[in-house]
């Protein structure tokens, strides 16, 4: 540790005492998950269904999509209603209709406000009221009409029924999206049941199981005084968490070394390319080649929110549907991303060990790519099978689709994705661990390595749950692989990988680049572990688990706002040396990824963080502003960056092409600016009022999102769509032009047995 111990100690400290959070409030989410009954009767004792039923319910519904067709608590896609909101809404009304025609003998809209106000009273008695014991859930005959009435409903929505044709185009829904009777029944149990969920009180609270989510005035479900303490809480944190920030900048980072004389040459183009660094290219084709294919895809499911079914009127839904291609749309994005971040590793692994590589370290690269494809398009293809109906039932969830939003891909191709991952990572190691005998300083190689092993065995966290697992559990575990794999493990590799190129390059010094990369690791663990549940509060889980996603989410923004330092830093490195030019456009990527890192990340991560927040627009397009703006404004760019650099060393004569990367950078960035401001937030924010004044069910419906307005949001959007495709495409024309260009060097060779030095 030398002298950086008390960084490390406190990096440790940190790691111990957030995954000790994690871990025993993930013991609360176990415990006080809401009850599954094992048999629903009515209240004169006839068996209606049984938790098996349920479950059947679940697996029917992640067969159709899951997630990318509409929301469950307020997870997932959002051109459709959210499943939850929308059943409890219609059973509400079903049961004040049938209470007015017992009791008054006319519908509740014709009963007065007097009778009304009873009514509603009466409603809210039975539906918070728990009625649930020895696991037997009991319900009033008039509930169970209501039930019998909404589950009509879907099994015409679901099916490919005349009369709601005109709901499935505005829902983006193809026709006969569940084919078979019997589990359109199961379907709406399981719908059923999240809708009880969220209206049932928890024993010995006057909070329902969801925390009084999705806002439904009918029964009273409003934020509880909890998630407004805890909303004041964040704020107030987050403005602490700043200002001690600025001080400990001020005060503490003492006195800048001075920073050592740039090279006269690229030391990294002086080294001749190792076999294993040369097998790179056909990764890099394989990040713009996926990028291509999303962006694309990003483009047609976005056309489906205007016209449903069909794309410029050619019925493109009874082949591609919707859910189909949002699936595709968001797992080519993690599997282009983190192939770029793969790429990036492996050329750093030759480096590493000293300019050579390992024995058999080319075959390796080149299975694991290999292994790749054959993930992507195994995926693919099972999602498609799932969703089109003619994969079996019982193979789904191994094969086809897990219905959870992204981690879509079967259990077999997950289990691939993480033999391929955990693959990498001995290839990785086998280039890492024999510099550690070097003499010289390895602090910082360290760090790397256990990013590097954080990164390979934590996506197995995935595995934690089952095709029939309670869903707040499925949640729990979901989330460790979106936002601790992702949003944690690979920020820490990104940034260290960085430090590390640009010390070797000889552009800052190592005890520099050692320090950063370990402050910055502390602080975004520090808020990142625990903060994984903020994306928990509303998913059957208990008041602790908001205090602490509120608090600890609220400090991930914190080292947010010292980023356009971090971008000043990266771009000042370009004029530090002559031949930094021929590595400018990697470079602007990285200074993109601190902007949208302040802005994606920061500023519209927090828009939807505190509790009272995200009580309104959780389930709303003000998701998607934060999910494009972080995830490919972040960790694309940063994957696009390594790919372009990769590119620059494995073709040494390459010269990026000044108005191709203009054009890609630029447009990339002004076609997700325009996404996000003519489109995607203006729509989030008319949503969000809808939200407030009527509730969730009202800013996910039919009526509401087929107004004007919003269907013209929606069309404008694709302005910013095509600045977006150009710049991609441009992006990819680059990268394929640069590897078919010619590769002859003039590179000096290294003498047998020579080293080269990354002390």
């Amino acid at each position: 540790m030398g002298e950086y111990r008390k960084l490390w100690w406190t990096l440790i400290a940190v790691l111990g005492v957030t995954f000790c959070l994690l871990g025993w409030f993930g013991r609360e989410v176990y415990r006080q998950a809401p009850p599954i009954p094992s048999e629903v009767v009515s209240a004169s004792g006839q068996h209606l269904f049984g938790a098996d039923d349920i479950l059947d319910g679940q697996t029917a519904w992640q067969s159709v999509g899951g997630m990318q067709l509409g929301s469950i608590w307020g997870h997932g896609a959002y051109q459709a209603p959210d499943w939850t909101a929308d059943w409890l809404h219609r059973e509400l009304l079903a049961w004040l209709d049938l209470a007015a025609q017992q009791q008054y003998g006319k519908p509740y809209a014709e009963v007065d406000q007097d009778h009304q106000a009873l009514l509603r009273e009466q409603l809210k008695r039975e539906y918070r009221g728990n009625q649930v014991r020895d696991g037997v859930l009991s319900l009033s005959e008039r509930r169970v009409a209501a039930m019998g009435q909404t589950a009509a409903y879907y099994d015409a929505l679901f099916s490919n029924d005349p009369a709601l044709q005109g709901s499935r185009k505005s829902f983006a829904m193809k026709e006969n999206t569940l084919p078979d009777a019997a589990r359109r029944e199961q379907l709406s149990r399981f719908f059923f049941w999240t809708a009880w969920v969220a209206a049932t009180e928890r024993p010995g609270h006057e909070a329902t199981y969801s925390n009084n989510w999705p806002h439904e005035p009918l029964i009273d479900n409003h934020p509880t005084a909890e998630n407004l303490i805890w909303s004041v809480a964040s704020v107030i944190l987050l403005i602490a968490g700043v200002g001690f920030l600025i001080w400990a900048w001020a005060f503490l980072r003492g006195h800048e070394e001075e920073e050592p004389a740039a090279p006269a040459q690229d030391p990294l183009s002086l080294v001749a390319l190792t076999p294993s660094q040369r097998a790179l290219g056909k990764y890099l084709l394989l990040v713009v080649g996926l990028f291509s294919f999303q962006v694309m895809l990003g483009g047609a499911t976005a056309h489906y929110t205007v016209e449903g079914q069909d794309f410029y009127g050619f019925p493109l839904s009874q082949w591609f549907p919707y859910s189909l291609l949002r699936t595709w749309h968001i797992q080519s994005a993690l599997f282009w991303i983190a192939t770029g971040f793969l790429a990036a590793g492996l050329f750093l692994a030759p480096i590493i060990n000293g300019g050579k590589d390992p024995k058999f370290q080319k075959l390796g690269v080149d299975a694991l790519f290999w292994a790749l494809v054959v993930v992507v398009l195994g995926s693919f293809v099972g999602n498609y099978l799932a969703i089109a109906q003619v994969m079996p039932a019982e193979w789904n969830f191994w094969l086809g689709h897990q219905g959870y939003e992204y981690v879509d891909l079967g259990r077999l191709w997950q289990i691939g994705k993480f033999a391929g991952v955990a693959f990498w990572l001995l290839l990785m190691l086998r280039g890492i661990l024999p510099a550690f005998r070097q003499p010289g300083d390895k602090n910082l190689l360290a760090l790397l390595s256990a990013s590097v092993i954080a990164i390979g065995l934590f996506y197995g966290a995935g595995f934690a749950y089952g095709e029939r697992t309670h869903l707040s559990i499925m949640e729990y575990w979901r989330w460790w692989v979106v936002h601790l794999w992702v949003e944690g493990f690979f920020e820490v590799f990104a940034t260290t990988a960085l430090a590390f190129i640009f010390s070797s390059m000889g552009l800052v010094s190592k005890r520099m680049a050692t320090t950063a990369s370990l402050a910055s690791a502390s602080l975004f663990m520090l808020g990142g572990v625990p903060g994984t549940f903020h994306h928990l509060y509303f998913a059957g889980t208990t008041t602790p688990v908001m205090a602490v996603g509120a608090t600890f989410s609220a400090l991930e923004v914190v080292p947010l706002v010292v980023l356009g330092y971090e971008a000043w830093e990266n771009w000042r490195l370009k004029s530090r040396a002559a031949w930094m030019e021929r590595v400018k456009w990697p470079l602007m990527c990285f200074v993109a990824v601190a902007f949208w890192n302040m802005l994606g990340a920061g500023v519209f991560g927090f828009m939807i963080n505190p509790p009272v927040s995200l009580y309104y627009v959780q389930g709303l397009n003000t998701t998607p502003v934060h999910a494009h703006a972080a995830l490919f404004g972040v960790y694309g760019f940063l994957a696009l960056g390594f790919t372009l650099l990769v590119l620059r060393y494995i073709r040494p004569q390459l010269r990026f092409n000044e108005r191709l990367m203009k054009t890609a950078f630029w447009w990339l960035n002004g076609g997700l600016v325009l996404m996000i401001a003519t489109s995607l937030l203006p729509i989030g924010i008319i949503q969000f009022h809808a939200s407030v004044s009527e509730g969730l069910w009202y800013a996910r419906s039919e009526a509401f999102m087929q107004q004007e307005i919003l269907q013209t949001l929606r069309w404008v959007r694709t302005f910013g769509d095509v600045v977006f495709i150009v710049g991609a495409l441009a992006m990819a024309w680059q990268v394929v032009s640069g590897f078919f260009s010619p590769t002859t060097s003039t590179v000096p060779q290294r003498a047998e047995g020579e080293r080269l030095s990354v002390n």
